[in-house]
């Protein structure tokens, strides 16, 4: 035993009588432990060790040999791992840790679970079933890939007398041409699936000179089932850091005097510090029944917010509320995150339903809502005090085909480094996807047709992610797995929007002043698909909202930008690759004069039904009701590219200098939603709107407005002064949700 481990062992308070092999638990973390340090000979004293603490150390592999035969649970949390192969030496190894690791990636999640025949969870995540995948129907499709590969080019290259000598030649030929041909599962999973082809083809080999090795048992069936042979080495793992090139610069833009095209979140007296509002993932109780078990954890690498100063709050208040720090790769991670719960308990008041009389809405009913769940699901590294994430998208799954009928209940959010798929009515967080230093920005949902092992079409529903690094990331919920990436800009995407009629067209606006629209294909039963780019809109500046215009979604695409509203013919007739805007829409708020600010940013914009589209500049304290076909009869006359937008009433709202705060639409019911900067709701009720009044100079009242309800932790401190950035209804309008700049998703039940 050495000196350095002596003294540790000391100062952990272990008695210099106490006998090392009666140790059951031992806690080393926040050390400055060295790989080194770890003396095999101490170890091989540990015999009856069950639990070991190696967190917040120096680590970057651990030792082979340190014989610690009843070792169950390993936390090797916040080192510097950059290899987990030397792990399967704790064969009885039940729960590990290695989150924070920054040369851990998604690749070594799957080595792991091949590795340890005796894993339960993986960062705190059940993985029996994905582990099970892993070590069974990976291997049997691998080895069935490789033994054809085997059959068909190297078999014949055999001579008639084997021996390592003879055979070595045609040996190193196909295992390296294995690892280059053979394929199988998602490109994130390469360096896996070559690591494990590598295995297999060396096993061939060594059958070939040693058949007798080869262990068979009689199958059910009473034919000869081959069991996979024990992993022989595993190679050495380059430094990598999850695909990710940190290289790239953050975006930058020249800023604008009075908003930024990559805004930073204010740090203002709305940022509260409250404790255990939500228990960490982790403690959840029952959360193993309550998650998909086929998960697996990431390695995240939080990133610190930037602190303002006191002078520079009041700008950013009134310019950007958008984050823009962080970059790395991406994992699924599931747990419920429910804020209304024991030891973190989080109370709501009574139906806090504050009415607005509506001008000549005398015989309108308000609609009644119930608060339902305030869940603190997005917290980076799951803190339960992360009160400053902003939640910016969510986007209810649409009804499969097959599903006709049935009432979608499940919405998909997004802020932070994660994406989230929560089911409305019981507020379980049924997926979730992170991505190390990512800041997600919009979430958006297709439905796309499969063909099965089975040579079935079936239908599964596909939600795109887009954020921070620019890059789409494709995510079949229902087999819970992100199955590809889009690198789609190499500035960050600020909104998604897939096209109604063409289920594979997928549109992508950028902080680079673009919007791409791209083909994401159709994977195959393997997971394999082809994006293509197919035609690039010039937008001037950020594009913010996107819509594609209900009556022709195949011709025009109308945005949202941060100087102006436009459209683009988008059809693909026409040759040009690279399209300027066709309209650029004008608005009376357009003629408002402030040489502090610019009235042209439109930040919001939906259409409410085929024709009427509802939009929101900055600072004007309203929303424009207008139509789409009269603008365009008015744009015929004049033969210009801007026209005025044919506005049909003016929607009151809140008075606020605040942008970004998004509003949406419920075409099925006609009603209009925005949340403000008070963590209220307005509501308008068009449905006997009639387009035949002339534009009115004074501002129709909303039908109500639904303010925040009183939240409380244990009954003592408050949850207040939250602003809504987005707020949306399911199309059964059964549930309203609200995201904040407070990491809370706010659901209501409609009743």
């Amino acid at each position: 035993m050495t000196k350095l481990t002596t003294k540790l062992l000391l100062e952990r308070g272990l008695p210099k009588s106490t006998q090392l092999r009666n140790l059951n638990t031992l806690n080393l973390s926040k050390l400055h432990l060295k790989s080194q340090d770890l003396d095999q000979e101490l170890f091989g004293q540990l015999e009856n060790l069950e639990e070991l603490d190696l967190s917040d150390n120096l680590i970057n592999k651990v030792p082979d040999g340190l014989k610690l035969p009843c070792l169950r649970v390993l936390n090797c949390s916040n080192n510097q791992l950059e290899d987990v192969t030397s792990l399967q030496q704790f064969s009885h190894l039940e729960q590990l840790f290695f989150e924070d690791n920054l040369y851990v990636t998604v690749c070594d999640n799957y080595k792991v679970m091949y590795l340890l025949p005796n894993l339960l969870r993986l960062n705190n995540k059940d993985v029996r079933s994905q582990a099970n995948h892993v070590r069974l129907v990976n291997t049997i499709e691998l080895t069935r890939r490789v033994h054809a590969h085997w059959e068909k080019t190297y078999r014949k290259q055999l001579p008639q007398t084997l021996s390592a000598a003879s055979i070595k030649p045609i040996a190193g030929k196909f295992v390296k041409s294995a690892i280059l041909e053979v394929k199988y599962g998602p490109s994130s999973l390469k360096d896996f699936t070559k690591w494990r082809v590598k295995q297999i083809a060396e096993e061939l080999i060594a059958s070939l000179l040693s058949p007798k090795e080869e262990v068979k048992e009689k199958d059910a069936a009473g034919g000869d089932k081959v069991q996979a042979l024990p992993v022989l080495r595993s190679p050495s793992k380059k430094k990598q850091i999850s695909g990710i090139e940190f290289s790239k610069a953050s975006p930058s833009k020249k800023p604008h005097p009075h908003h930024s095209p990559v805004p930073v979140s204010p740090v203002s007296k709305r940022s509260v510090h409250l404790r255990n509002l939500s228990r960490r993932c982790n403690q959840v109780p029952g959360s193993s029944e309550d998650c998909n078990q086929n998960e697996m954890a990431a390695s995240i690498q939080n990133i610190p917010r930037k602190s303002e100063t006191p002078q520079h709050r009041k700008h950013s208040q009134q310019t950007a509320k958008r984050s823009r720090q962080g970059l790395s790769e991406e994992e699924p991670l599931t747990k419920t995150a429910r804020a209304l719960q024991a030891g973190g308990q989080l109370h709501h008041g009574k139906k806090d339903l504050s009415t607005v009389p509506r001008k000549n809405g005398k015989n309108k009913e308000v609609i009644h809502l119930e608060p339902l769940h305030f869940l603190q699901s997005h917290s980076r590294e799951n803190s339960r005090e992360d009160f400053k994430t902003q939640l910016w998208s969510c986007a209810f799954q649409p009804c499969l085909g097959d599903s006709f009928g049935k009432e979608s209940v499940t919405v998909a959010t997004c802020g932070g480094d994660s994406v989230c798929v929560i089911d409305c009515e019981t507020g379980k967080v049924l997926k979730k996807y992170k991505v190390a230093k990512e800041e997600f920005f919009s979430v958006a949902w297709t439905c796309l047709s499969m063909v099965d092992t089975e040579g079935q079409r079936r239908k599964f529903n596909v939600l795109a992610a887009a954020g921070r690094l620019g890059i789409v990331k494709l995510i079949h919920v229902k087999a819970n797995f992100c199955y590809g990436e889009i690198k789609a800009h190499k500035k960050p995407i600020s909104v998604l929007c897939f096209s109604p009629t063409q289920e594979t067209f997928l549109f992508t606006g950028s902080y680079d002043k673009r919007i791409i629209l791209w083909n994401i294909g159709v994977p195959d039963r393997d997971y394999n698909f082809k994006a293509s780019q197919l035609l690039t809109l010039e937008t001037c500046s950020t594009p913010l909202r996107m819509s594609l215009v209900p009556a022709c979604p195949e011709r025009y695409l109308l945005a949202a930008c941060e100087n102006g509203c436009f459209a683009w013919e988008i059809g693909l007739e026409k040759r040009e690759g690279r399209r300027l805007f066709d309209f650029e829409f004008q608005f009376p708020i357009y003629e408002k004069k402030d040489k502090d600010n610019d009235f042209h940013l439109v930040d919001g914009l939906a259409f409410l039904n085929q024709d009427l589209v509802v939009s929101k500049s900055c600072m004007q304290g309203s929303l424009y009701l207008w139509s789409w076909t009269r603008s365009l009869k008015a744009q015929e006359k004049k033969n210009s590219k801007r026209i005025n937008a044919a506005i049909l009433a003016e929607l009151q709202w809140s008075d606020t200098e605040l942008p970004y705060l998004t509003l949406s639409t419920c075409p099925e019911q006609q009603h209009v939603f925005c949340g403000d900067e008070k963590g209220r709701v307005w509501v308008y009720d068009l449905n006997h709107h009639t387009q035949k009044k002339p534009f009115d100079e004074g501002k129709m009242a909303p039908s109500q407005i639904l303010s925040w309800p009183s939240l409380t932790i244990k009954g003592q401190k408050q949850v207040n002064e939250i602003m809504i950035n987005n707020v949306t209804v399911d199309p059964a309008f059964k549930y309203l949700v609200a995201l904040t700049d407070q990491n809370i998703v706010a659901i209501w039940k409609i009743i």
